[in-house]
């Protein structure tokens, strides 16, 4: 059922609108190599074959998985050939390109830049991790989306009654929606939407109705778009990470749902919660992070997928968890400071001094002890003369940092009250919260 024309092709609406540079090729413009992206049965093949089908360009296939560099070098060969010969061009589809390294993918760069070829590659991972630039600066990449629902439906239907490529049956031969169940449960794959329904009818027999059932039967296990390493570890792990910052307990549910079916090692995922706990919560609620640490070893104690549910737990705690990013401010401007500053000396005051060579240079001195202080807070610096005064971290109004940045306050107040020889000026302490 491979469409062999542009009339029959299904989908990508975007990428085929009037005027658009996949169009004017396959409508008889100047050809152009190109990279194709997208998710299974989403037409890339089709689309090279549709470009070849033109006729004044030979159209040679073959795949990274299974060919390497020798066959690369021997189509260049046979392509030369035909252009001295016939002066046809040669469309060169390489599918699943990303499984080249960047080494095998320099093969290409020459033929391409001399025009000896025009590839065409596919490939369903990302192409900004996957090829290298120099491809990608001298074949744009076109981006190709899941099929919808409808345009799937239009293609089972097609090939229930088509009587030479498909199935020959008329539409009484399949139950009231079986084909929008089938459709639905492809997840925008041409491929396998055609594949369960040729299934299902061969568990449905010869002159019987294809019922839902059999379209069940023929689907099996629905599997998870999600891979353990490539472009969707990222956006499904940041999808979740965003959804927890938004203080969506139902998304992130879902996100987190979706990584375990799709094979992610919770331990990874732990470990985001755990940055999650102190990036965006951090001392707004400081049970979140105990929280997550919990639920860490509950899931080591239980495993999974008993111990899933404790991820599970901590997932739905950070999301409903009061949010403050001022301890994630605070470590980014500190570690900015320590970089602009990495040779400001500590303030003698602050200095160890286990030696008396050291005790005389003036080590330690002037030091005081801040618990034999009244109420606890010295009049002194901790930080470095340049630094003085600097903050870094400045409490938010979020949940327990109310607290926090109370405290704080109280503890400036109480310094700037003490005398520099640690005595207090107003003998009356601040109070302990804010009201």
């Amino acid at each position: 059922m491979r469409p062999r024309t542009l009339a029959e092709f299904a989908g990508q609406a975007r990428l085929l609108e009037d005027g658009s540079p996949l169009r004017r090729m396959l409508e008889g413009g100047a050809l152009s190599s190109l990279i194709l992206w997208g998710p299974p049965g989403s037409g890339k093949t089709t689309l090279a074959r549709l470009l070849a089908s033109r006729g004044d360009a030979a159209f040679v296939a073959f795949s990274a998985v299974t060919e390497g560099v020798a066959r690369v070098r021997a189509i260049i060969a046979e392509a030369r050939e035909r252009m001295a010969a016939t002066g046809r061009g040669t469309i060169l589809f390489c599918d699943e390109i990303h499984r080249f390294n960047k080494a095998q993918q320099d093969a290409f760069l020459p033929f391409v830049e001399e025009g000896v070829v025009f590839l065409v590659g596919a490939t369903t991972e990302n192409p900004s991790f996957e090829v290298i630039r120099p491809l990608l600066s001298r074949a744009p990449v076109l981006v190709l989306e899941p099929l919808s629902t409808g345009e799937l439906t239009d293609i089972l239907r097609r090939a229930l009654e088509d009587g030479e490529r498909g199935l020959g049956r008329s539409r009484d031969d399949v139950g009231a929606g079986v084909l929008d169940w089938i459709a639905g449960h492809a997840d925008g794959d041409a491929r396998r939407a055609l594949g369960v329904l040729e299934r299902a009818a061969d568990l449905a027999g010869p002159g019987r109705a294809i019922t839902r059932e059999h379209a069940r039967h023929a689907a099996q296990h629905r599997f998870s778009h999600f891979d353990k390493a490539g472009e969707e570890h990222y956006n499904t792990i940041s999808a979740l990470h965003k959804a927890v910052r938004g203080s969506d307990p139902d998304a992130a549910l879902y996100w987190l749902a979706r990584m375990l079916q799709g094979g992610q090692d919770p331990l990874y995922i732990v470990r985001r919660l755990v940055r999650m706990a102190s990036e965006d919560i951090g001392l707004a609620d400081p049970h979140a992070l105990a929280v997550t640490l919990a639920g860490r070893d509950a899931f080591h104690f239980l495993g999974s997928p008993e111990g899933e549910l404790a991820l599970a737990e901590v997932v739905v705690y950070l999301s409903s968890a009061p949010k403050s990013n001022r301890l994630y401010r605070a470590w980014l401007d500190a570690g900015q400071a320590a970089r602009q500053t990495p040779g400001a000396p500590v303030p003698l005051h602050l200095r160890n001094a286990p030696t008396d060579m050291m005790k005389q240079l003036g080590y330690g001195a002037g030091y005081q002890y801040d618990p034999d202080a009244p109420h606890g807070v010295a009049a002194q610096s901790y930080l470095p003369a340049e630094l003085e005064g600097t903050r870094f971290y400045v409490a938010g109004t979020s949940g327990a940092e109310r607290d926090v940045a109370s405290r704080l306050e109280r503890f400036r107040v109480l310094r700037a009250r003490a005398s520099p020889h640690g005595e207090e000026r107003d003998s009356k302490p601040p109070p302990d919260s804010a009201t």
